[in-house]
């Protein structure tokens, strides 16, 4: 099927061309994100593949269908960016990879609590100046501690188990308890309870309207103080204004992300050459107990070869006529 690609990188270009192999559809790739602008590059292609940043509102969708494409292929597992109503009124497929590699984001998570916990970026940059101290650096063993893990899908459930082998309590929060969890003692508590008691909070929920913002004013003050806050989910689970006063005041001693809430125009591109305009993310980067990944937890080769894997194989179902069991339902 023809296939037309946005947002794309030389890494996903590479791999999609790769895994395409088995699948022989015509794949076209372009660089600029799916807007209502750049919709016309969809024309006459069935078939496009999105990923987290391009916008699949009512205009896009309207304007993509009007040229004939009759599939939205995401290749990520959220879908927060697609107006699902809107898709199912113009008779729009839209499929998604809803587990590509639970373990890179999980592990990804870890690694931004061990950078802010020990101070490792820190380190490293002294070293590299041939300063040896240890003034500054100084860290918690994880073991012992209470973390409290928001959202126990497969990220999540990989996330509580890694955790869990370094010796923590862990307390989940989770409209549905995952049976894995409650099979290596974790305990369901409700989201109060874990922000009261938990000394490292980490989010593994989708962006949903009732999940925007859920880490906000009111629920920042059920945290520890000093209390570590890790997000590699979506940035808008979390009011970063809020998170700026709480980490002022004391009440977040660390903050790790790997998502932004406006990250559309920063992240996935190289602008070390410009200004960044956006006041809210320069502060928080002016913080030394904030560290920020520009959306990578995902990026490992076991995940895009299973990106591009699922990926391929939803468009293939569809071009065949089969059932595609990775397709997005509008929940009524």
């Amino acid at each position: 099927m023809k296939t037309a690609f946005f947002s794309t990188k030389r890494y996903d270009q590479q791999s999609f061309t790769l895994t395409n192999e088995a699948y022989e559809h015509e794949l076209t790739f372009f660089e600029p994100r799916l807007t209502p602008e750049t919709a016309a590059l969809a024309s006459g292609f069935p078939a496009v593949c999105v990923f987290i940043n391009d916008e699949l509102g009512e205009a896009t969708l309207r304007a993509i269908a009007k040229t004939g494409t009759q599939i939205v292929a995401l290749r990520c597992a959220g879908f927060n960016n697609v107006s699902l109503k809107v898709a199912e009124a113009l008779g729009i497929q839209v499929l998604r990879v809803p587990a590509y590699s639970p373990y890179a984001v999980a592990e990804h998570a870890v690694g931004l609590i061990m950078t802010l916990n020990r101070k490792l970026y820190r380190a490293y940059n002294r070293v590299r100046d041939d300063n040896f101290s240890l003034d500054g650096l100084l860290g918690f063993d994880l073991h012992g501690k209470t973390v409290g893990v928001v959202g126990t899908g497969k990220i999540g459930q990989c996330f509580a188990q890694i955790m869990n082998g370094f010796g923590c309590e862990i307390l989940d929060y989770d409209i549905q308890p995952n049976p894995t969890c409650v099979d290596i003692g974790v305990n369901y508590v409700d989201l109060p309870m874990l922000l009261t008691r938990s000394d490292i909070i980490s989010l593994h929920c989708p962006l949903l309207p009732s999940t925007h913002h859920l880490i906000n004013r009111e629920s920042l003050q059920h945290l520890k103080p000093g209390a570590m806050l890790i997000n590699t989910s979506r940035g808008g689970l979390v009011d970063t204004l809020a998170v700026i006063e709480a980490i002022k005041s004391g009440r977040v001693g660390y903050f790790g992300i790997d998502v932004y809430e406006r990250e559309d125009d920063l992240f996935f591109e190289d602008l070390s050459d410009t200004v960044i305009q956006d006041d809210t993310f320069q502060l928080l980067q002016s913080f030394s107990n904030v560290v920020i990944t520009a959306h990578q937890a995902f990026f490992t080769k076991e995940a895009l070869r299973n990106i591009a894997e699922t990926t391929l194989s939803n468009i293939s179902d569809v071009e065949a006529g089969r059932q595609c069991s990775n397709a997005v339902k509008l929940i009524r």
